[in-house]
């Protein structure tokens, strides 16, 4: 493995003007660590598809690469076939293809209905324009029938042409080994970045795990429930979970990490010092660098 890694952080896009400026201020202290990129998320049913397009384009105006997520749900294909030729216009090269989760009010999945599908549409619309990342899930997808099943649904996104997965966020690091070996041994050989989910919040953290599927493991759980209020104690436990989850996974050959940052930069910034992520990055080219290089 390359001694160079990639670290990245999502963001997703606020629902107020109030929120709107807040991210701001939390994307630039986010900004100080030199991620890779951001990625920016669709709301479930395509309900946040504006908003997730205006942070992309002030993410890429400020000289950050921006990866806009795109899903299936309530997409047409000429839908996709706008939202591509707008962030091709706008020099915009990375994008998240996801089937995305239906919410509950909503009746139709639209003209896709698996992220493979949305990939090779995007692949034969753009051609390699686009760098397309996908989704992993090494503790299984729970609407997946079997492990197996999920691994085939997984492949299929690669042969659709993704070039890049990464994970749902999980805290058994031989979760993800073991999902390498499957994938590995089923001949996928694109980089699988982890998924990491800082603990700040046991209440939201469990709502999160309830609905995605990924597992709590029984210890942390029990430990988070016995600081009951104490947000401090549960950042402080959290922080020492997830830096060492961290460092086993690099150590083991992660390619890299993805934040789920919240929108809150407090814990993203500590873990990234505490693993010294500064000195392993894969050194990112600012946007303007790159045009004005012709890259």
């Amino acid at each position: 493995m390359p001694s160079q890694k990639s670290f990245s952080i999502e963001v997703f896009p606020p629902k107020t003007p109030e929120a709107i400026s807040e991210l701001r201020k939390t994307r630039a202290q986010l900004a100080e660590l030199s991620p890779k990129y951001f990625s920016i998320t669709f709301g479930a049913g395509g309900s946040t598809q504006q908003g997730t397009h205006n942070i992309a384009l002030e993410i890429q105006n400020e000289g950050y690469e921006a990866a806009p997520h795109i899903t299936c749900i309530g997409s047409t294909r000429e839908k996709v076939r706008e939202r591509l030729n707008e962030y091709r216009s706008c020099g915009i090269r990375h994008i998240v293809a996801l089937r995305g989760d239906l919410p509950s009010s909503y009746g139709v999945l639209g003209e896709f209905h698996y992220a493979n599908e949305l990939v090779e549409f995007i692949r034969a619309e753009t051609g390699d324009w686009f760098r397309i990342d996908v989704a992993a899930y090494p503790e299984m997808h729970p609407q997946a029938k079997s492990m197996n099943d999920d691994i085939n649904n997984f492949v299929r996104k690669v042969e659709a042409g993704a070039d890049v997965a990464v994970t749902q966020y999980f805290y058994n690091a031989s979760a993800y080994f073991r999902f390498m070996e499957n994938v590995q041994a089923a001949g996928v050989s694109i980089p699988v970045i982890a998924g990491i989910m800082p603990i700040t919040n046991y209440t939201q953290l469990a709502r999160f795990s309830d609905m995605c599927g990924a597992e709590i493991p029984r210890w942390i759980r029990l430990r988070l429930e016995s600081y009951g209020n104490d947000l401090a104690s549960i950042r402080a436990f959290g922080l020492d979970v997830v830096t060492e989850l961290c460092e086993q996974l690099l150590e083991g050959g992660a390619p890299g990490l993805h934040f789920y940052s919240l929108n809150r930069a407090a814990a993203t910034k500590e873990i990234w010092k505490r693993l010294r992520l500064h000195e392993r990055q894969e050194r990112p080219v600012p946007v303007l660098d790159r045009e004005l290089a012709g890259v």
